[in-house]
């Protein structure tokens, strides 16, 4: 089995940035064990600033600001509800 896409949302926001979600459904394996690859990234003039992704060899790991760590991943919902709300914070915090 490819991996297939199962969902992808791009919104263009106001002040330059854009938030992209997408998520593809694979056979599990070693890298993936949960079968999902995804990139949720939140963009601000060209430079991301928040991500969560899977990157081969990477594992599942979280991107805000400048630093990158480990992301627990516990379900497509609970990924989404972590990513708006990185996003948020970092909207509310740029005010």
């Amino acid at each position: 089995m490819k991996a297939e896409l199962v969902y992808h949302e791009k919104k263009y926001l106001s002040g330059d940035s854009v938030k992209e979600i997408k998520i593809w459904r694979l056979p599990e394996d070693a890298d993936k064990r949960h079968g999902y690859k995804y990139s949720l990234v939140y963009i601000v003039e060209g430079v991301r600033v928040i991500g969560y992704d899977n990157a081969e060899g990477k594992g599942d790991h979280r991107h805000y600001a400048d630093k990158e760590s480990p992301y627990r991943f516990q379900g497509i919902e609970k990924l989404c509800k972590d990513f708006e709300v990185d996003v948020r914070k970092y909207t509310e915090g740029k005010k």
